[in-house]
């Protein structure tokens, strides 16, 4: 719990979606290239590990990682509980000469991953999953993708989408995603991964609910990484539950990545929120209010957002986020189960979840093996005395180094 108003800095680690996007466009370039302030962490290290196992060299040693394209081969992937892994590598490993099979955490066997298997299959890529739709699998790759144009469900998971994007231009016909179903979530991300395709000077048409990647070169550039803003959630709640001020420096002015949502949310819910040359900065105002919002494309965002509506002084919902389900774990189920074993009252919907003021209390909040959920439990501990968070080291998935500096500010 936090003993006075908190007045800190906190230095951001890179973007791990920016980093694995940056990989894999690196390793299907047709030159080696940098990706500058990498992060470094569980998800990004079994991504370079999965493309060199494919055939790159990625070079790790530095803060700027090297990245050499090479011939593309089988071998036996690792995806732990990285959803980047799972779901961006496949559409790669299809362009491999050999069999490649994936597997990851137990977790991650639940994961849904049919909206990329059964659009490689509409491609006429061989895969093997015994009709799960989720790890493991097998692709057996020829060399080549004949590409074209492919219909998927992606109201699971915008990765889907991303996924035969960062691929498509290696086909021989490229391709072209159509989206069909309920709306597809976290629409940033796929709006990330366009921005990042045309840096590689790739020629990507967006419509409506169609994605469309032409067939050529992903031409080799050198990327710097931006901060990871939605690592950023718990550090600018403690603005909020210490009545004190935190400071993003690095903050950019303009960015796809749904932690930028975090501006406006906060400042709904009592706090200032300034953005200038010195970065981003949160102060805490005299209570927390609650706030009625849709989260649906920034569903990451959901699990420390509902640890602060816990803490606030008029009621609160949270919509438009039935996908996050899917994610490391059932995420409505398990901030539902937590907050109310603080004493929060929760209730859990369809598609989010609506909260009245109540008293918390300390308790032990578990975490799933899920960063997200870990820092849902940290904004409710630095508020109510006596929570422990079970295993706060699963922050490491993007933010290694996270309890120790959250234990810094708390003092």
């Amino acid at each position: 719990m936090a003993r006075g108003a908190v007045d800190a800095r906190v230095q951001l680690p890179g973007s791990k979606s920016l980093t694995n996007r940056a990989l894999v466009l690196a390793a299907l370039s047709d030159g080696p290239s940098v990706v500058r302030r990498a992060l470094r962490s569980r998800d990004t290290e079994l991504m370079a590990a999965a493309l060199s196992t494919l055939g790159s060299t990625v070079v790790t040693t530095d803060d700027d990682w090297l990245v050499f394209p090479g011939r593309l081969r089988g071998g036996s992937i690792d995806c732990g509980l990285a959803g980047t892994v799972m779901r961006f590598v496949p559409p790669v490993a299809a362009l491999a000469q050999g069999q490649v099979t994936f597997d990851g955490d137990p977790h991650a066997r639940t994961r849904p991953m049919s909206g990329v298997l059964d659009a490689l299959r509409d491609l006429g890529v061989a895969i093997d999953d015994e009709d799960r739709g989720t790890l493991p699998f097998t692709v057996s790759g020829r060399g080549r993708v004949r590409g074209g144009e492919v219909t998927i469900d992606a109201s699971a998971s915008s990765q889907f989408v991303s996924a035969l994007l960062l691929a498509g231009a290696a086909y021989d016909r490229g391709v072209t995603v159509r989206h069909q179903g309920p709306p597809v979530p976290s629409l940033p991300h796929i709006e990330m991964t366009v921005a990042c395709l045309r840096e590689h000077d790739v020629d990507v048409t967006v419509g409506t609910d169609t994605w469309a990647v032409a067939p050529g070169r992903i031409v080799a550039t050198d990327v710097t990484i931006e901060p990871d803003l939605s690592n950023a959630a718990p550090f600018l709640m403690l603005a909020l539950t210490s009545g004190g001020r935190v400071q993003v420096p690095g903050w950019p002015a303009s960015t796809t990545q749904a932690g930028d949502a975090l501006r406006d949310l906060l400042g709904h819910m009592g706090a200032e929120v300034v953005l200038d040359d010195d970065g981003l900065t949160v102060t805490g105002g005299e209570t927390i209010l609650g706030i009625d919002a849709d989260l649906h494309d920034v569903g990451e965002l959901a699990p420390a957002v509902a640890a602060l509506c816990a803490l606030a002084s008029t009621p609160s919902r949270l919509r438009g986020i039935a996908h996050i389900r899917g994610h490391e774990t059932d995420r409505l189920a398990a901030l539902s189960t937590e907050l109310r074993g603080l004493g929060a009252s929760v209730a859990e919907r369809d598609d989010g979840l609506s909260f009245e003021p109540a008293l918390l209390h300390g308790g032990t909040f578990h975490t799933y093996a899920d960063h997200r959920m870990a820092h849902a439990a940290v904004v409710v501990g630095s508020a109510v005395e006596g929570v422990l968070v079970e295993d706060v080291d699963t922050t490491a998935k993007t933010f290694p180094g996270f309890a120790g500096v959250w234990a810094g500010l708390l003092g």
